[in-house]
């Protein structure tokens, strides 16, 4: 089959490679839709990041070349022994978290933390940009007809933006602002609209997602035009409750902190390439706190749930779809080269 894998540095090369089996325990998915997620095109430019390189992973035991991919949706084709949870013919997405289930993380249910943790289509196991994927039963999630494949492409990265909030203090009628209005940052606004923040602010530069993120309800802020702290604190009469920082760009980390009110909260979202300078006394004095979330534990269901209400709509979100066979130019290239594209959805065929 088809699939695309990471060798090294700016090294993705589109193979032919072995087509999995469903062993016992393991779900075969004939692949539809997966999207380009920013910790894939970190991996491209700037990794290894999570991709194990010169030792293999210590749960799926694979190192590089790995097949990336792990925003995906597709139908079960197949069921290894022992499956009780899905069956052929499902409509599925996958959360590819892979955890050790034994660490202390693992037993207090903070699998996400595990200290081992890795992704499906990042640390190994195959990923979504293939033709077919042998998932971990346990990482198999149905979806409805009413969700399409496209929307269920969406569900990883929509879990990402659902927990920060849900990890956050936002309260229903608080204030919010969101650096970064690209992928996780759109959703991250989808999901404040449906846990019932009052105001949505959404610093962005780009012309494209600004316009997204006034479609999704967000009040603009272009850094351009304003100084965005004093900004903030004018219209939001003190500053933000909270504030999501979903850019990984290290001044933006200063901009975002100072944007909250006293007491209010800072929500790391984004994976930094490089260390981003805070001073302490902009915390201390007004009795800020500083969060950060990795990927997401427990909420594939609601997230299904919400798509079902209308939030998360691929509609409003994905700006590209492609083939497969174009996703190194089409795809990881395009989101270096522009900046106006949203999400980008490759076809597996």
């Amino acid at each position: 089959m088809k699939a695309l894998r990471w060798h090294g540095l700016k090294d993705l090369r589109l193979e032919n490679i072995e087509e999995p089996i469903a062993l016992p325990g393991k779900v075969k998915i004939k692949v539809e839709w997966c999207g380009i997620c920013g910790s894939d095109l970190h991996e491209y430019t700037a990794g290894p990041i999570f991709i194990p390189v010169g030792a293999p992973h210590p749960i799926t035991g694979e190192e590089a070349p790995i097949v990336m991919g792990h925003e995906f949706s597709g139908k079960v084709v197949e069921v290894g022994e022992g499956v009780t949870k899905v069956n052929v013919g499902d409509r599925v997405v996958v959360e590819p978290i892979y955890s050790c289930g034994k660490c202390d993380a693992c037993k207090t249910g903070y699998y996400n933390l595990c200290s081992t943790m890795g992704f499906l289509g990042l640390a190994g196991g195959g990923g979504g940009f293939s033709e077919y994927v042998a998932a971990e039963e346990y990482m198999v999630h149905k979806i409805p007809e009413s969700v399409s494949y496209e929307q269920g492409a969406l569900v990883e990265p929509s879990a990402v933006a659902l927990h920060a909030v849900r990890q956050s203090k936002l309260k229903v009628g608080d204030k919010a602002v969101v650096f970064g209005a690209g992928p996780i940052g759109l959703l991250v606004i989808e999901a404040l609209k449906a846990s019932g923040a009052a105001e949505i602010y959404a610093v962005e530069l780009s012309e494209e997602r600004k316009q997204k993120a006034t479609e999704l309800g967000a009040i603009v802020i272009d850094p351009k035009q304003y100084d965005v702290v004093e900004e903030i604190h004018k219209r939001t009469n003190g500053g933000a409750d909270v504030a999501y920082e979903v850019t990984g760009v290290p001044p933006v980390l200063t901009q975002a902190l100072n944007s909250t009110k006293v007491g209010g909260e800072l929500m790391i979202v984004s994976i930094f390439e490089k260390e981003a300078p805070i001073k302490p006394n902009n915390i201390v004095m007004m009795e800020r706190t500083i969060k950060g979330i990795i990927g997401y534990r427990n909420v594939f269901p609601a997230v299904i749930s919400l798509m079902e209400q209308g939030y998360f709509s691929a509609e409003k979100l994905v700006t590209k779809r492609i083939k497969l066979d174009d996703v190194i130019e089409e795809g990881f290239e395009a989101l270096l080269k522009e900046k106006n594209h949203v999400k980008i959805l490759v076809k597996a065929e």
